[in-house]
């Protein structure tokens, strides 16, 4: 069968090729430019544990090493400290890298993926779609023709992969502006992340903004200053004004020494395309959708994107085209992208506009402050992993349901589990291996030898019941799981979403649920029962 082509070759298309190659799925990834990035200081991203989690699986790298890790966070409004957080070990603190950095472990990881080919200096100008596949092509110093089981755009803001398939892409344009500087400097909290509102060596008023401060390795931090509403452009002279009345006012002196690395200017639009699919073409990343305003990162829904198309689309190229479990794809990830820009919306105005109830209503900063702090840390209805609750491949309600601390839909709590090799991995490594999970809790196998517990009591009705599912499985064995009673059985999707919790071995039921998680039964085989009846 012929292999996925991926037009694109930032993160979210890297991303996606190892993927897809985890799942045995082979690549093209056509990247127009010469196949590296130039290293950017002041263009970073910042990861929340889940997308974090998926690169580091898929690269085999350690990201905190090329990264930072936040030790804190710390709010100021003027001088008044409104939170303060400090992360242990246990916290899920965000990762703060350069994105040049992060391509980097991408490009280093599929160097070694026999099924990936990356095409450098191939630029997309046209797509023909058949039933049986769909054929790209490209221009450039080694433009030619492509042929693909399917088509996935990765390709930016201006995709080429949406305007050829005349997907409209709606949205808001410059949301917000911002000016930013990485430089290299002692600043007085090392390793924290500072959010500073109207900070006091600011006239009041719309202009009095915000300024930010992320650690980088090396002493360096990026500095990102909200721009008032309006094009005025940010000279080089003014910005270093900036940074050295910044650096005073936050080291109480004169300004200390620092030496500038990088700058740039950054907007925010938010866009949302209307189609995500269009037959064997779909979109993902900025290509599909534009947010970013009040710390929510665009580059982790975009990875989100890849989650969860890349265990569908292997699914359709190793098992044959599921509509509905394709189809899936635009309505999970449209609806979670739609939440978080109507969030965004909703607080933008009181957050953002000058004067008003919002300077005399008591807490107001106070309630303004736990928001922004939501979106930067990867909280709420700004920030947190959204929760596929009303999605087409929920199965109905079924009688040996039970609720656990995990809703219908959202990432599972990673715990310890036993394989069935008898090993003790962690539930996060057995994600995006294209498998259904089924987790038994059941408490003391921790301590037992596998050859006891397998041949023991309910667990060869529930290995039958598992080989015996529409779908490839992986049955595992946790001690415990928040919430869950013992002897209850988790069933979780590819992609790390709880699907539903059984309470006991109920092998109808099961089936049912991993049934309507693939997308139900095939057209083509409804149809032969219903021939052999």
């Amino acid at each position: 069968m012929d292999p996925v082509i991926i037009v694109g070759a930032g993160p979210v298309g890297l991303t996606l090729a190892l993927a897809l190659a985890r799942q045995e799925v082979p690549c093209v990834v056509l990247d127009e430019g010469p196949g590296k990035d130039e290293p950017r200081p002041a263009r970073t991203v910042v990861l929340r544990q889940d997308t974090a989690a998926l690169l580091e699986r898929l690269t085999g790298t350690a990201l905190a090493e090329h990264g930072v890790r936040w030790a804190g966070w710390r709010s100021l409004r003027r001088k008044q400290v409104l939170s303060e957080i400090t992360f242990d070990a246990s916290d899920a603190a965000p990762l703060h890298i350069a994105q040049h950095v992060l391509t980097g472990a991408l490009r280093a990881a599929l160097a070694d993926e026999p099924l990936v080919k990356t095409a450098v200096d191939n630029r997309l100008d046209a797509i023909e779609q058949e039933r049986s596949g769909i054929t790209a092509h490209t221009r450039g110093a080694n433009g030619t023709w492509w042929r693909g089981s399917y088509l996935v755009g990765c390709d930016g803001p201006r995709s080429t992969v949406r305007k050829l398939q005349d997907i409209r892409f709606p949205g808001r344009t410059a949301v917000e502006r911002h000016a930013v500087a990485a430089l290299r400097a002692e600043l007085p909290w090392e390793g924290r992340t500072l959010l500073h509102r109207m900070p006091p060596w600011r006239q009041s008023g719309p202009s009095a903004g915000e300024v930010t401060a992320r650690p980088l390795p090396d002493g360096v931090w990026r500095l990102d200053w909200l721009l008032p509403p309006g094009k005025d452009l940010v000279t080089p002279e003014t910005l270093v004004a900036r940074i050295r009345e910044t650096l005073a006012g936050w080291t109480g002196g004169a300004t200390p020494a620092y030496e500038l690395l990088d700058t740039g200017v950054h907007m925010v639009h938010h866009r949302l395309a209307r189609r995500w699919r269009a037959g064997r073409v779909f979109l993902a990343g900025d290509a599909a959708h534009l947010l970013g305003a009040l710390g929510a990162q665009g580059l982790d829904e975009g990875l989100r994107d890849v989650d969860n198309l890349a265990w569908k689309l292997a699914a359709a190229w190793h098992h044959g085209p599921h509509e509905a479990l394709l189809d899936s794809y635009q309505a999970e990830r449209r609806a979670v992208i739609t939440a978080r820009l109507c969030a965004a919306d909703q607080v933008l105005p009181a957050l953002r506009g000058a004067g008003g109830l919002r300077q005399i209503v008591p807490g107001a900063a106070r309630g303004h402050d736990a928001l922004l702090t939501d979106g930067h840390l990867g909280r709420g209805s700004l920030g947190a992993p959204q929760v596929y609750a009303d999605s087409p491949l929920t199965p109905r309600q079924l009688e040996g349901e039970i609720p656990v601390d995990t809703p219908r839909g959202a990432l599972v709590t990673d715990v310890r589990v036993t394989a069935e090799d008898g090993s003790f991995v962690q539930l996060r490594d057995r994600f995006g291996r294209g498998a259904l999970l089924v987790v038994l809790i059941a408490p003391g196998t921790g301590v037992w030898d596998r050859k006891h517990w397998m041949s023991a009591g309910i667990m060869p009705r529930l290995a039958a019941a598992v080989a015996a599912l529409p779908h490839p499985a992986e049955l595992l064995v946790a001690e415990s799981y928040p919430g869950a009673p013992a002897h209850s059985v988790l069933l979780v999707r590819p992609d790390g979403h709880l699907v539903t919790v059984l309470n006991g071995v109920r092998p109808a039921e099961l089936y049912v649920a991993a049934e309507a998680t693939v997308g139900g039964a095939r057209k083509e085989e409804a149809q032969a029962v219903s021939g052999a009846r």
